[in-house]
């Protein structure tokens, strides 16, 4: 692991915890099928991302990596975060937010990418 990466291997850790929760929520406590399914994407996006920033932090470059963890971690918590407000009768306008977080998500794709192909 980066050596530096304490920090955001903690949050990634804890966004897998409340990955899990999210996701529970929404299998057991939705109000409707579309709370719950708001619920289940964003759990399954936050879930897999704080995986990836686990794996970008131990197998990444250091700039690379760290980088690509901070943006997974953003990532998630903005997509994830504002479908579960949503879900939870939070506004609607919401939605044109979600996509700034899968943004994030896919720019961390592209920074661990670049990071491996210019891997000395």
């Amino acid at each position: 692991m980066i050596p530096v990466a304490r920090t955001p291997a903690a949050l990634a850790a804890f966004s897998g915890g409340l990955a899990v929760i999210i996701g529970a929520f929404g299998a057991h406590g939705a109000a409707n099928a579309q709370a719950a399914a708001w619920l289940e994407t964003g759990g399954h996006y936050l879930l897999a991302h704080a995986i990836a920033a686990l794996l970008a932090l131990a197998f990444g470059t250091p700039r690379a990596g760290r980088t690509a963890a901070w943006l997974f971690l953003i990532g998630g918590w903005i997509f994830c975060g504002t479908l579960a407000l949503m879900a939870t009768g939070g506004p609607p306008w919401l939605g044109a937010v979600t996509p700034i977080g899968g943004t994030a998500l896919i720019v961390g794709w592209l920074v661990l990418a670049a990071g491996f192909l210019t891997r000395r």
